[in-house]
């Protein structure tokens, strides 16, 4: 009686993928530690109670998706038209929503802005 034979399958080795992931660790640890770290006994400014302000040259958009330029309402073929081709700079409300700030930018973009920048708060923590 003849058996059949299988061949054999030979299986696949995870130990390169085990040396890929323990030097991605060693880099990651390494790269993470180039920086050195904040003095722990420096002290920051506090800026918690200072009153923010809009830059002078950015466009507002408040939470009802309205614009204003220096206070005055406007639109973005307004704006564009009498501003310079240098990039637009716009202060977005917490509030507003995102669908009429991409379209804003949108239309800045095909009047003719170079870039358009959002200005927002950062925190340090």
């Amino acid at each position: 009686m003849i058996r059949a034979t299988h061949p054999s399958r030979k299986r696949d080795s995870t130990i390169p993928l085990i040396n890929v992931v323990f030097l991605m660790l060693i880099f990651f640890l390494i790269a993470g530690t180039v920086a050195p770290p904040i003095d722990p006994d420096l002290e920051l400014v506090d800026t918690s109670e200072l009153e923010g302000r809009e830059p002078p040259d950015a466009l507002v958009l408040n939470r009802e998706g309205a614009l204003s330029f220096r206070g005055v309402p406007t639109d973005p073929e307004t704006y564009m038209a009498s501003h310079d081709t240098g990039p637009v700079r716009i202060v977005p409300d917490r509030d507003a929503s995102g669908p009429r700030l991409m379209e804003v930018t949108g239309a800045l973009r095909r009047l003719g802005a170079p870039s358009v920048f959002l200005v927002t708060e950062q925190a340090l923590e």
